[in-house]
């Protein structure tokens, strides 16, 4: 009996492609071989998946973070809403306050995006955005604060950090008449914010 084959150009093309293939998949499976770093890998991920099996986590019927966090919103989700702003030394001697309507703002906060991509999918290029100024900044500074004075509505400023602590509250702090307003606002002998 005789058989015989013909090979086209296609097949041959197709042969090669399948060749290649099988090639790429020896050499990436060769390039997986037990070495010492996936020796150690395969040991901890045994190890977790073990003491995951022995004492797996607990949930809760109650998460206090998530009632703190939506404390935090109902505090300051109201217009008007004053904050107290103390300054504080590394000693704990209170420098001075300020009232805020609404939270202090670090200049790291932007109402736009920090960054734009152009094109498409994983192949877009990440560029940074103009603000909202039509200027370019760098890394926002974090330590730097400002807000709007209570009974002024003027635009006040502070930073934070170099010894400087601030402690930030939804009510002024009871029995403190020698600490000193450091803006506009001064809080009377009955707790109430009133201008210069």
């Amino acid at each position: 009996m005789h058989v015989e084959f013909t090979i086209t150009r296609t097949d041959l093309r197709r042969f090669l492609v399948l060749l290649a293939i099988a090639g790429m998949a020896l050499i990436t499976l060769a390039g997986c071989s037990d070495d010492a770093g996936d020796e150690e890998q395969d040991r901890t991920l045994g190890g977790y998946t073990r003491l995951v099996a022995q004492q797996p986590s607990k949930t809760m019927n109650y998460s206090p973070t998530r009632n703190t966090a939506n404390f935090w919103i109902e505090t300051w989700s109201k217009p008007g809403k004053l904050s107290y702003v103390y300054l504080q030394n590394g000693d704990g001697d209170l420098l001075g306050y300020y009232v805020f309507k609404g939270l202090p703002v670090p200049y790291c906060v932007s109402l736009t995006p920090p960054e734009q991509v152009s094109g498409t999918s994983d192949a877009g290029v990440v560029r940074k955005a103009p603000a909202v100024d039509g200027v370019y900044y760098g890394q926002g500074d974090c330590s730097r604060y400002y807000g709007i004075d209570a009974t002024t509505n003027s635009y006040v400023e502070y930073t934070a950090g170099l010894g400087i602590n601030v402690l930030l509250y939804d009510q002024p702090l009871p029995n403190r008449p020698n600490v000193k307003p450091l803006g506009h606002t001064r809080i009377d002998k009955d707790g109430k914010p009133v201008g210069d």
